[in-house]
Order: C-alpha cells, then sequence, then structure tokens
C-alpha cells in the first residue's frame, strides 16, 4: 500500500562518456566548456544520441555533425521543438 505524500527517491546513474567524446574534449578544452555548459538534459541527451552507435567512426561523425549546435547551447532536438511551438 501506497501512502499519500510519500517520496519516492531516484538512484541517479550516470550515463558513461563515449571515448570518442573523452578525445574531442582532450583536442578541444574550448568545446569542453560548451559542452559542461549544457544543462544535465541535454548533455545526456547528447551522450545518448552520441553512444548509440557501434562503429567509432559515425560515433566520431556525430560529434563532429553536433558541435555547431552544442557551441549555441542548443539540445539536440531544439530545432524541432521551436518548430512546433511556432505554428
Amino acid at each position: 500500500m501506497v501512502k499519500a505524500g510519500t517520496k519516492i527517491e531516484f538512484k541517479k546513474v550516470p550515463e558513461s562518456i563515449p571515448l570518442e567524446l573523452v578525445k574531442k574534449f582532450e583536442e578541444d578544452p574550448i568545446f569542453k566548456t560548451a559542452f559542461e555548459s549544457l544543462t544535465p538534459g541535454r548533455q545526456r541527451g547528447y551522450i545518448l544520441y552520441f553512444s548509440a552507435p557501434k562503429q567509432s567512426k559515425t560515433k566520431e561523425a556525430r560529434i563532429e555533425k553536433c558541435i555547431g549546435k552544442i557551441f549555441n547551447g542548443e539540445g539536440l532536438h531544439d530545432k524541432y521543438s521551436q518548430k512546433k511551438r511556432n505554428k
């Protein structure tokens, strides 16, 4: 039986950062700073997106593709949600 007003504690399990992203951080400290300035949710979205492919080459391509958005402080799907709001 669940009591009203009871709080449930969720365990926070941070996502593991792919090696390709770690390498990019080492190559470009400004990029690392830009990534760390994103909200935790946006960071997690990118990490999940970069981690999904199995091949390292694909992961690197995804990182390169998203560099501009990260420097602009945008989330992975920010453009899509703005289009819906503008209609």
